[in-house]
């Protein structure tokens, strides 16, 4: 991964491969034209305060995502200028946007691939802005390329270059308390959500559920997280009905991990759930042409989960979570669960399966019971868990559903903070009777119209009564099937782990209830 360090260098003489400054859309009659942002004034200077207009000779206007290239001016050991937009420019006296800094810097560093070496002259207002420009570096430089080349080549490519290799954040303050905690959180954050966008990319063949718990029981020990993995056999003994059921048409049995991070001053426990179909077929439902390609990353939720945990370890945060991977591969084949079939839950309760492509709910159905147990102050989980909420969101923005107005607003809010597009959804109570079988407790299906707050309603029958409860519908963001852009890569995104891990540090500060 690509190193970072604060640097408090005069951009002229550091030796790099380029100097990266920002440049934001300007408004207004006097100010139609872009405008340097913050952090270059030794650029411009060099250019004797004429670089706005050379940008705009250039074609450059400062509009978000826009990259322009120039030579460096005489003077420099770097010999190139790259300016990054940052979409308008804020009003007077007001600050850059963490989110526009973290999108300009991955913009930045994946036009920079194949560079050893660039400083950014970001705009760096405080420790926030540290974090995001590094985020903002980290997620942009991420290249995933363990398949290329035969596997020969030790490090990572894009398009037949190697990721950014060191990044100097110029205006950083290297002795710093608050500007050295953002990076280190950054870089441990990112680490984590890059292994989630490493899992997610995997070919199924690969990432099997057996091979994830592996993955998850290998980090486990390096973090100190206790790691319980339970198999089919512990599976069967405990009656996991649903995860069974998924599973039962594959060659490559199920899993449900456990993952437990405790801190010995928390008093708070958060528990986190994710679905984990390494690859979904549909099942005896089998998903139509065109729609199975992609279904390897139908473990982006659990993925989320086990990114966030080992994220919230590494940073030691005062708060107990316990992280339930809920892995099943939805196969279908003689031992395939079929439609009629009814399955008895981990909770007792029967589940008439009337689509088998509506496995995901059955998976962490289990799993939220089962973290239920453990009474802790909420539950969240997050799964790829509808198209619904694609037609309903689209690509770029998750879903929220919750037993909690007040949780889901706070849920909402953090991934804001973060950067990451999310939407509140609601739980209406008339779509749950489209749920009522005649055979069984509840179906696994229900009305066609709103089938994602129809799926949030069944997950809501397996939470604990009186336990808090969200769900984070990511089927649209947590897999990205066309060009990057801003720090987002094509595949597996990473969705939901810095919500989650947001979340942790709300929770173990205190801040969300």
């Amino acid at each position: 991964m690509t190193a970072l360090t604060l640097s408090t260098a005069a951009a002229p003489g550091l030796r790099a491969d380029a100097i990266v400054i920002g440049v934001a859309k300007g408004s207004g009659p006097k100010a139609a034209g872009p405008v340097v942002a913050p952090g270059a004034e030794a650029v411009d200077k060099a250019y004797d305060g004429r670089l706005a207009g050379v940008l705009e000779t250039l074609g450059a206007s400062g509009a978000e995502g826009e990259v322009t290239k120039l030579p460096a001016p005489a003077g420099f050991k770097a010999p190139l200028v790259v300016a990054v937009g940052l979409g308008a420019a804020p009003e007077k006296d007001a600050e850059y946007d963490g989110e526009a800094l973290r999108k300009a810097a991955g913009v930045a560093a994946r036009a920079l691939a194949g560079s050893k070496k660039a400083a950014f002259a970001l705009p760096l207002g405080d420790a926030g802005d540290v974090g995001a420009v590094a985020e903002g570096v980290l997620l942009g430089a991420y290249s995933f390329d363990a398949y290329k080349d035969n596997g020969k080549n030790a490090s990572a490519k894009k398009n037949g270059k190697a990721p950014l290799a060191e990044a100097a954040l110029l205006g950083g303050k290297p002795r710093d308390k608050e500007h050295k905690a953002a990076l280190e959180r950054a870089t441990a954050v990112v680490e984590e959500l890059n292994r989630a966008r490493d899992l997610v990319n995997t070919p199924p063949n690969d990432l099997t559920p057996e091979s994830f718990a592996a993955i998850a029981t290998a980090a486990g020990k390096e973090h100190g997280i206790k790691v319980q993995v339970l198999d089919e056999k512990a599976l069967t003994k405990g009656g996991y009905g649903g995860i069974l059921g998924v599973g039962s048409g594959s060659a490559a049995g199920p899993r449900l991990v456990k993952l437990s991070y405790t801190h010995s001053e928390a008093d708070k426990h958060l528990a986190l759930v994710g679905k984990g179909i390494t690859y979904d077929s549909g099942g005896i439902s089998l998903k139509p042409a065109g729609h199975n390609e992609t279904m390897k990353c139908d473990m982006s939720g659990a993925a989320a989960v086990f990114a966030a945990v080992v994220a919230a370890a590494r940073l030691g945060l005062e708060v107990n979570i316990t992280g339930w991977l809920a892995l099943a591969e939805n196969m279908p084949s003689g031992s395939a669960v079929r439609p009629g079939d009814v399955l008895r839950m981990y909770s007792g309760k029967t589940v008439e399966v009337l689509n088998t492509d509506a496995e995901g709910r059955l998976v962490l159905a289990d799993a939220l019971w089962a973290a239920s147990q453990e009474k802790p102050d909420a539950i969240v989980d997050v799964a790829t868990l509808t198209g619904a909420m694609v037609l309903a969101l689209g690509n770029r923005t998750f879903g929220v559903m919750a037993n909690d107005d007040a949780f889901r607003s706070a849920i909402v809010e953090a991934a804001e903070e973060v950067g990451e597009p999310s939407w509140p959804m609601p739980l209406p109570e008339h779509l749950r009777k489209g749920m009522d079988s005649p055979t069984a407790d509840i179906a696994n299906m229900g009305e066609r119209m709103g089938g994602g707050l129809v799926a949030g309603l069944f997950l809501r029958e397996f939470v604990g009564e009186g336990i808090t409860w969200a769900h984070l519908d990511i089927a649209g963001p947590a897999f990205n099937e066309g060009s990057p852009f801003g720090y987002t890569p094509k595949g597996g995104t990473g969705s939901a782990v810095r919500t989650l891990v947001r979340l942790a540090e709300l929770t173990a500060a205190g801040d969300l209830g």
